[in-house]
């Protein structure tokens, strides 16, 4: 613990306050978050991602292959999604839609495979899917 955290620490206990501990990211890690669906007009759905490399590595090619889940629990369809290049340390967003699959009729997403995780210099690699941490800010689950 650094001096200032010690300080701070020492005076919320004097102070009577509550201080949450400071949550560090995995700097090795692969987030991708399944920040939005979208009913588009077409009775389809737009699924919108964040995926964030947080590793030093650099990748030519991320792609990953999702199952997608009724309310029921049935598997209604498998596909892949392309994220493509993803440099070190960068965020990129993007969007997918889904013809003829209403967002309301998407239970959870689960990513079943790997497509691709090949690196800049053309080598794979196991990082895409050992390093992955999958989030959801939306009604659909989203997971391993």
């Amino acid at each position: 613990m650094t001096a200032s955290l010690r300080l701070a620490s020492s005076l919320a206990v004097v102070l009577g306050l509550a201080i949450a501990p400071a949550v560090a990211q995995d700097a090795t890690a692969f987030e991708l978050d399944l920040n939005a669906a979208t009913e588009t007009e077409g009775g389809g759905c737009r699924l919108t991602y964040v995926a964030t490399n947080l590793s030093d590595l650099a990748f030519e090619r991320t792609a990953f292959q999702v199952g997608l889940f009724d309310a029921e629990g049935t598997v209604t369809r498998l596909l892949v999604l392309e994220f493509g290049e993803l440099i070190a340390g960068k965020t990129k967003i993007l969007q997918f839609e889904l013809a003829g699959s209403s967002c309301a009729t998407i239970s959870r997403i689960v990513v079943n495979d790997v497509a691709a995780c090949t690196l800049a210099d053309g080598t794979t690699s196991d990082f895409c899917l050992s390093r992955l941490v999958a989030t959801s800010r939306t009604a659909i689950q989203f997971g391993i």
